[in-house]
């Protein structure tokens, strides 16, 4: 399952930089992830880095992308070999 950043984020900036996948980026209001890119880091650690450092909990799953562990780890490999062919 990707991860959704609720509207109670304020805007503290610590979880961008966490993100293995570059899925989080600043939205119009608040930060936001591209659920094409996450994989709640499957494949680079064993919880999702953003929820880590995030002072306020507001990352939780994504209802709208529901994922299995494999779905994820899939999800990882392909991103892994496209950033590999732009190299």
């Amino acid at each position: 399952m990707a991860l959704i950043i609720t509207d109670e984020c304020i805007n503290c900036d610590v979880c961008e930089p966490e993100c293995p996948n570059d899925a989080i980026y600043q939205g119009e209001v608040i930060y936001e992830i591209n659920p094409a890119h996450c994989t709640e880091c499957v494949g680079h650690f064993d919880n999702p880095q953003c929820q880590e450092v995030c002072p306020v909990s507001c990352i939780i799953v994504d209802p709208a992308h529901q994922e299995t562990k494999e779905q994820l780890q899939l999800k990882y490999a392909g991103l892994m070999k496209h950033a590999d062919h732009h190299a």
